[in-house]
């Protein structure tokens, strides 16, 4: 959650942090908060509660700070409830330590303690604000420099024990003792023209260009700034001054860093003339499958080698356990159906938040596939440890090179979605997808249970996805009709068989994110086990039906409905006319193979979420109480 920008150079910092915020306003949007000084002058910092333009007016667009050194900060409230005294950046009493903060301090309470009893007062609710004057305290105790007071218990712990010290020791010293996940970014009173960051399981990028240093928590933040960026590894420190950034290890040792190209178009994260992100997405949904398919073809052919899998290895593979959250833990339930038909090996799907607490039982032999679109994804990240711990072969499924999760999986599947920014998330997830299908159809191969004949026109399925995709987004104008006739429904539930079933755990989903809707979906088949009672006169229940083994029973299942007053809406395959019978209002997808069949299903699903949420005057791309990336637990 969260974002973070810093800012070091010869140009004013608040407009750089204020257009760096723009680009993460995604990850929060509840405040917003900057720090900036110049040379030795002293800091000042601005707050504002609510959405980055509060912060941008009462500054006058940056214009009102002079400085060339600067953090910035927008928030997702955890601790605390939205509010200007709870908006980053915090300070300590007398300004020593100016910080923000991205994560959860899970012993925050106990510090705070610590610190009232050492004659502290906190005028915020936040866990950030007692990071700040924890290493305030330190600071001023133990004569140690800033890196060495950080790395105890979150940037100062153990601040300042020799006049000589190197501040590295102290930083190392925090980072060990600190419960929970954090970015931090930080400026110390003594040391004005540095920013101090370290980080523990909460993403943050560095970027260095011709005498500036940037720091965020996301690319796009700084992608018109700069192209070259250091990723700042889990438990390390870094000090930044103008055009240089130097890393340190817990043994407080300098550590040597690769500088990383992005290669990302810098527009690929502008709305290209669309009026909101999540439509612009949607849109490029054609183009995310397509890349991510053909990164996995040569010849016209699967090759799993450039992900890391050899053929050998997917012979001896015996389980496959699939993790995620969210809408990735929806494509990984898609991804069970087709595996186990194609591939004919047991497939578990798990949610993250659940995986380590139920101490599972993992075959050694099996694969953890964990599937994220920012690779930061804290339950997901823990899972994946969970399972590396065990011994046990992990693949990733995600869209950010550089991410905590691809760095830390034994092998990486990358989705080419390019940067996504509406909270609602749809291109990565149809990306997710392509994924799924493509290890279902190289195992089923590999492991000899999908003929020459199917493996060929599976393939040629697949490579007909994006155009297939591409004419029901042309075709959206019938769905924002039907979407503002129910715009103010109270409850809307979607059934389905199978994929189908999936299928409306996403729309779902995307629905409740983006309208507020009270939505369920249910498992056609359990409707009479107790959820039918739910349906009233007028109640929008929509049904997916798309798999022809399927489809005769969910329509007995959507006449249940309708015969207790349900207003029914169908979708289903180009062909299965006899739904209009049934359904008040019914849109098509193309034929295609029904193992792909989600691919095109969501596609109206999403659309139907937008347009509600359309009609209803909402925030599409910036939901309530929702963030991007979810990076706490």
């Amino acid at each position: 959650m969260c974002g973070i920008v810093g800012y070091i150079g010869c140009r004013q910092a608040a407009s750089v942090l204020l257009d760096g915020l723009s680009r993460l306003e995604y990850r929060g949007y509840d405040s917003a908060g900057m720090a900036v000084r110049s040379g030795g002058s002293d800091v000042v910092v601005v707050k504002a509660k609510g959405r980055l333009k509060a912060l941008s007016d009462k500054t006058d667009a940056g214009r009102m700070l002079e400085g060339t050194c600067g953090i910035g900060h927008t928030r997702w409230a955890t601790h605390g409830e939205p509010s200007e005294l709870n908006a980053h950046p915090h300070i300590s009493d007398d300004c020593a330590v100016v910080g923000v903060h991205n994560g959860i301090i899970e012993n925050y309470q106990e510090i705070r303690e610590k610190l009232i009893k050492n004659g502290y007062t906190f005028y915020s609710d936040t866990d950030t604000e007692v990071a700040v004057k924890l290493i305030d305290h330190y600071y001023k105790k133990y004569n140690e420099g800033p890196l060495d007071a950080m790395a105890v218990k979150l940037v100062d712990y153990y601040y300042k024990k020799d006049a000589a010290a190197d501040p590295v020791k102290a930083l190392s010293r925090a980072m060990v003792r600190i419960r929970g996940s954090y970015a931090l970014a930080l400026m110390f009173k003594d040391y004005p023209e540095e920013i101090f960051a370290a980080r523990k399981d909460s993403p943050m990028i560095i970027g260095v260009e011709k005498g500036e240093t940037y720091i965020a928590s996301d690319v796009p933040a700084i992608l018109k700034y700069t192209r070259n960026v250091y990723y700042i590894g889990n438990m390390e420190i870094a000090r930044l001054q103008q055009g240089t950034a130097t890393f340190y290890n817990l043994d407080k040792e300098e550590i040597d860093k690769e500088l990383v190209e992005i290669t990302w178009n810098a527009e690929a994260a502008e709305k290209a003339g669309f009026e909101h992100f999540m439509m612009k997405e949607i849109h490029e949904q054609p183009k995310a499958v397509r890349d991510t398919l053909n990164s996995v073809l040569k010849d016209g052919l699967l090759d799993l080698s450039s992900v890391g899998l050899t053929e050998s290895e997917i012979g001896r593979i015996s389980q496959i356990y699939i993790v995620a959250c969210g809408s990735a833990y929806h494509a990984g339930v898609v991804g069970q159906y087709v595996i186990e038909k194609l591939a004919r090996v047991s497939v578990r799907v798990e949610l993250a938040s659940e995986f380590r607490y139920r101490d599972p039982i993992l075959d050694p032999d099996g694969l953890v596939i964990v599937i994220s679109q920012s690779g930061e994804t804290a339950d997901t990240l823990a899972a994946l440890r969970e399972a590396k711990q065990r011994g046990i072969k992990t693949l990733a499924i995600v869209n950010v090179v550089g991410s905590s999760i691809a760095r830390e999986a034994d092998k990486i599947f990358y989705t080419l979605a390019g940067p996504e920014i509406a909270v609602a998330t749809t291109k990565a997830y149809s990306a997710q997808l392509i994924a799924c299908y493509a290890i279902a159809v190289e195992f089923g191969r590999c492991r000899q249970t999908v003929s020459d004949v199917d493996y060929k026109r599976y393939l040629e399925e697949l490579a007909v996805l994006p155009t297939k995709i591409n004419k029901i987004i042309e075709d959206k104008e019938r769905l924002q009709w039907f979407a503002a006739k129910h715009a103010n429904a109270k409850d809307i539930f979607f059934i389905g068989r199978g994929i189908d079933y999936a299928v409306c755990l996403e729309g779902s989903l995307k629905l409740k994110e983006i309208s507020y809707i009270h939505s369920e979906a249910y498992a056609a088949g359990e409707l009479k086990h107790g959820t039918i009672s739910l349906i009233e006169d007028g109640t929008l229940v929509v049904s997916v039906l798309t798999q022809p083994e399927l489809y005769e029973k969910t329509l007995s299942n959507l006449v249940e409905v309708k015969s207790r007053g349900a207003y029914c809406m169908g979708l289903t395959t180009v062909g299965n006319y006899k739904i209009e019978d049934t359904a008040e209002f019914v849109t098509y997808i193309p034929q295609i193979e029904p193992c792909f069949a989600a691919s095109l299903a969501v596609v109206p699903l999403q659309l139907l979420s937008y347009y509600i949420s359309l009609a209803r005057g909402l925030d599409v791309d910036k939901p309530r109480n929702l963030a991007k990336s979810v990076t706490v637990e």
